[in-house]
């Protein structure tokens, strides 16, 4: 509704509701363009094992979607991106909103709750929540929301470095190849792999998780970071890791870069290990 000034009201139970459905979503159906995808690297594979294994993920992800079934039985951290319009104004608390639809989804969808209430004493919160939320100010009387599910097993295999700003291309994908290869089948590859480039240090960790969110099978809109994405790609596939790591040439199933200013005296490159089950959806209120 309106209210005034041409300010937009929006109340937080549809926020709730829209988590509740995203995240539904997201743990059944992988994003648009995945399917495509795997069927392509099952074609372009040289090895036996490999094209198998591929099967049995296509499979997997075939079983999900008709029948509501997770994509994997790490039903992930749930992270949520808004983006808050400025003629928006939300009618509640938002926090509060995001996190109650976490707990509803994980009952009404028989989610796994893997949620600690504090990282050293390990007690679980039964919900799934909370959360862990980004959100930004922009332009429009719109509320976007990605949800974004994240496993663990991959969220093990983050890495970052703090390069020189004189280090070279080469340099920064031979951090990339030793980080895949060191991680082998822990992240359950073929991976789309996330990586943010310049900020600060949680800056580049933030956008190697939104990079992943563009979508399988494209490339950087810039031709120049576009190259890099597909030498990175070429270099990852040549590993011999291949998917779920019984070796092969697919490895990797799609480089995302997202680049930010940054400071003269540093070049921090983060990296972001998602698993072959990508699972982010997104919604506009």
């Amino acid at each position: 509704m309106n209210d005034g000034m041409n300010i937009r009201t929006i109340h937080t139970d549809a926020v709730r509701e829209t988590i509740v459905d995203l995240i539904g979503r997201a743990s059944f159906n992988l994003p648009l363009g995945a399917r495509d995808l795997f069927l392509k690297l099952k074609r372009d594979e040289t090895s036996e094992i490999a094209k198998q294994t591929m099967d049995v993920i296509i499979e997997n992800e075939r079983i999900a979607s008709t029948r509501s079934i997770p994509l994997c039985q790490d039903c992930g951290t749930v992270v949520v991106f808004i983006e808050v319009g400025s003629e928006v104004r939300i009618d509640g608390n938002l926090t509060e909103a995001v996190n109650r639809g976490v707990e509803e989804a994980t009952r009404r969808f028989s989610l796994r709750a893997s949620m600690v209430t504090d990282p050293l004493r390990r007690d679980n919160t039964g919900t799934n929540a909370p959360a862990m939320i980004h959100a930004e100010l922009v332009g429009g009387a719109t509320l976007t929301i990605t949800v974004y599910l994240k496993g663990g097993g991959s969220e093990n295999m983050t890495a970052l470095k703090m390069f020189r700003p004189t280090e070279t291309r080469e340099a920064i994908i031979d951090f990339i190849e030793k980080t895949v290869i060191e991680a082998g089948p822990n992240p359950c590859p073929p991976l789309f792999l996330g990586v943010g480039i310049g900020g600060t240090a949680d800056i580049a960790m933030l956008n190697s998780r939104k990079a992943v969110l563009r979508g399988p099978g494209t490339s950087h809109p810039d031709p120049w970071y576009a190259s890099f994405e597909r030498d990175i790609l070429d270099r990852l596939n040549a590993t011999g890791v291949g998917p779920l790591g019984f070796g092969g040439t697919m490895t990797v199933a799609g480089v995302f870069i997202r680049e930010a200013p940054t400071h003269i005296a540093t070049l921090p490159v983060a990296l972001n290990l998602n698993c072959h089950s990508l699972r982010y959806w997104k919604a506009e209120l």
